[in-house]
């Protein structure tokens, strides 16, 4: 993408790579996969005069390079369920409640030192040869420039970053025995990292979320960015690194030099998409938009828990179920739908409930990605929770936000809250009806305890 002084969207780029699953639970990519795809995308902006390059990507995945450079394996995802053993071996090595004070979160699967354990418990001799292990934006800041280096947003996903205190944790990395030269220099996300050979700056950049949220404005408390993607995240800046002793929403140091707290839920559009072709099968989502509206909040009486695959947020259980509850003959596929539209929303709230104890505040809601189309969507999300809702001009996602930080990066903007007030335009405003959802939220927050045991 590429993005003028006025946060103007001048040219955009993009490019597809395939997806490995060699084994059920796993997910890989070839790192080179990227890179043919960030060349593909340079070569067709064409742009001689860049001034600064912001780097993002997916966060967590594990690029393991050796001693001349090259890749060791197929790079290991955020998504990749593998380490289920290994998260356990950092609890019982560090201690469950150790690793939450030194990280500000728990060791989960996705993220990237369980991989760089899993390798050296079962592919021993790979293991061996790796000398660096990078995230994959910083694969790309390599192949851009030749420099090995990270910011602090997307280290604070790999489980040996002391967040609070913004650098490696020598605590964390000697408990497992890992030497802290397997990872980069670490920067804030709007300091100059490298150049490429032809002496342009390449800024630390951020992880997906830490970028989008900077894309979105949300680099300054109050302001709460509402991702409606196939995953759903709630992410608000915070000025101290709190975090949430159950583990169900994370504490990361943020692309603006402070802290954001967020919670995922794995099922947000995912459960649109499951709707759309398992049970609606006769149209898109405005269609189901245009029947749920049909139906009056509530769905009289009918509600659905939309932990399809799992859920993080606002409960972190992998093995959460999903149901719909309350069906009767009076129920058609209006209250169905909207069912849907509803659960989705109540969990999102429930989100924002758990990062009000973390210290985030809720003026604003920034609603983003493919969900932040439906007008329908958005308002019920202002109704529900009860704060105005809005949609921005520019809605491009971590690649804007990279932007943003590669120009505050070089000077355009003294910091990412001006550069954000200087170019984030909100393109529609929805503000809250007076609509009592209480009794259907209550509903929604009885049906989780109810459901466990039935994965």
């Amino acid at each position: 993408m590429l993005v003028d002084e006025n946060g103007l969207v001048l040219k955009q780029a993009s490019a597809e790579y395939p997806l490995s699953v060699p084994r059920p639970m796993w997910s890989e990519q070839n790192p080179e996969d990227w890179w043919k795809g960030v060349s593909k995308c340079l070569s067709e902006i064409d742009e001689p005069a860049i001034d600064a390059i912001g780097v993002t990507g997916q966060m967590h995945g594990a690029v393991f390079l050796d001693s001349n450079e090259m890749v060791v394996r197929p790079a290991i995802l955020w998504n990749d369920q593998r380490t289920t053993a290994e998260c356990r071996q950092i609890d019982d090595t560090v201690g469950p409640d150790r690793v939450k004070q030194l990280t500000c979160n728990p060791p989960l699967t996705g993220f990237q030192v369980p991989k760089v354990l899993w390798l050296r418990n079962n592919e021993p001799d790979e293991f061996r040869r790796v000398r660096t292990v990078l995230l994959p934006k910083d694969y790309i800041r390599f192949k851009l420039s030749g420099v090995m280096a990270t910011d602090v947003s997307d280290a604070s996903g790999t489980g040996v970053f002391d967040v609070a205190n913004r650098k490696w944790s020598s605590e964390m990395l000697a408990a497992l025995n890992l030497s802290q030269d397997l990872f980069p220099p670490c920067l804030e996300s709007f300091q100059v990292s490298a150049r490429t050979p032809e002496g342009v700056p390449v800024v630390a950049g951020g992880g997906d979320q830490a970028a989008a949220a900077v894309g979105t404005g949300a680099v300054e408390p109050g302001v709460l960015s509402v991702s409606l993607g196939t995953s759903g995240v709630v992410f608000t800046a915070i000025e101290a690194p709190e975090y949430d002793l159950s583990g169900s929403a994370h504490t990361f140091c943020h692309a603006n030099g402070k802290w954001h707290a967020m919670g995922v839920m794995l099922s947000c559009g995912g459960s649109l998409r499951w709707f759309r072709d398992s049970v609606f099968r006769a149209g898109g989502y405005d269609e189901i938009a245009s029947i749920a509206a049909r139906s009056d909040p509530g769905c009289d009486g009918l509600t659905f828990l939309p932990y399809l695959t799992g859920e993080r947020c606002p409960h972190n259980d992998p093995y959460a179920r999903a149901s719909f509850a309350g069906i009767s003959l009076a129920h058609g596929i209006e209250h169905l739908s909207r069912s849907v539209f509803e659960g989705v929303s109540f969990g999102l709230l429930g989100c924002l409930r758990l990062l009000k104890n973390l210290g985030a505040e809720a003026n604003e809601l920034r609603v983003t990605s493919g969900g932040a189309k439906s007008r329908f969507w958005v308002q019920m999300l202002a109704d529900i929770f009860q704060k105005p809702c809005v949609t921005l001009e520019a809605d491009e996602g971590p690649a804007f936000g990279a932007a943003l930080l590669a120009g505050v990066g070089i000077g355009i903007w003294p910091d990412t809250v001006n550069a954000c007030k200087a170019v984030v335009r909100i393109a529609e405003r929805f503000e809250p009806h007076a609509v009592d959802y209480s009794a259907a939220y209550s509903r929604f927050t009885a049906l989780y305890p109810r459901m466990q045991g039935w994965g």
